[in-house]
């Protein structure tokens, strides 16, 4: 026996569409006359723009290209120290000449010859303008005071403080200290006067 379906009649959606919207009148929104506009409140303005400030840091003033420039034309071309080896070794002597000074940039770029010990061996280098970091790789297959060639002497202290990275992680490495001739106390220069003892009150 078939089963029959009951026909919806095509007038009957409308109604029913019509008929569920009216169940849930949370769909339709309400006109309302309590609308508000929004208003920052006072001083937002003044954090925002201190906020930016804060973010931003003050303007950089340094020029390091023109330091560079200035460093070219001052830094002595003579230098003389030490060179000591971690590790209890004794200082050996070092001298250091700059036969040319040139400013690349923000970068001085360094060529002379260092003698270590009494062995001498051309180098070249990168004075860092801005920040001082200092890298002389001296070029000679044979160096003094120990040293294996390969290795660089790399500071943040300019020309004055260094230390020898080492291509060898059995090398400990050591510290070059060197100094301007003619700086020292040595004749032609008056060494400092004696220190005056310090007087009480009572």
């Amino acid at each position: 026996m078939p089963f029959a379906l009951p026909v919806t009649p095509l007038f009957a959606a409308p109604l029913l569409a019509s008929a569920l919207t009216a169940a849930t009148p949370a769909a339709v929104p309400l006109p309302s006359r309590d609308f508000v506009p929004f208003q920052a409140p006072k001083g937002s303005a003044n954090r925002v723009d201190q906020a930016i400030d804060v973010e931003m840091g003050p303007v950089q003033t340094f020029d390091p290209v023109a330091r560079a420039q200035v460093i070219a034309t001052e830094l002595p071309r003579q230098w003389r120290g030490t060179y000591q080896a971690f590790g209890g070794s004794a200082p050996v002597p070092v001298q250091l000449s700059l036969a040319s000074v040139t400013a690349v940039g923000a970068m001085v770029d360094l060529r002379g010859q260092m003698t270590i010990a009494g062995q001498a061996t051309p180098f070249q280098g990168n004075l860092n303008a801005q920040s001082d970091q200092l890298d002389l790789i001296p070029l000679a297959p044979r160096l003094g005071g120990g040293l294996n060639p390969g290795g660089t002497f790399q500071g943040l202290q300019g020309m004055s403080l260094s230390g020898w990275n080492a291509n060898r992680l059995t090398d400990l490495g050591g510290k070059l200290a060197l100094e301007p001739v003619g700086s020292g106390t040595g004749a032609g220069r008056r060494a400092p006067a004696k220190a005056v003892p310090i007087r009480g009150l009572w």
